[in-house]
């Protein structure tokens, strides 16, 4: 008969760092809705909601054109 042996002291694998973003300060600084910036960059307006929320990384494509959007560098723009 085979047994089999769990640890229970196994410890939950980290998770990695969040990419923090600053997409809604800057988009209220330019004063232009989620969906006005959705349609600028070609995306849905439920992606500006998880982008504002932390709840989405966005691809480098799609950080690169945020950064123009708003006229800053991708590194002012997310922060690990």
């Amino acid at each position: 008969m085979l047994k089999l042996y769990y640890n229970v002291n196994m410890s939950k694998p980290k998770s990695p760092k969040t990419l923090r973003n600053r997409v809604r300060e800057c988009r209220l600084k330019k004063k232009i809705s989620q969906k006005e910036l959705a349609l600028i960059l070609g995306v849905t307006r439920q992606t500006i909601i998880a982008l504002e929320k932390q709840k989405y990384s966005p691809s480098l494509h799609l950080a690169l054109r945020l950064a123009k959007c708003f006229d800053i560098k991708v590194e002012s723009l997310f922060k690990i």
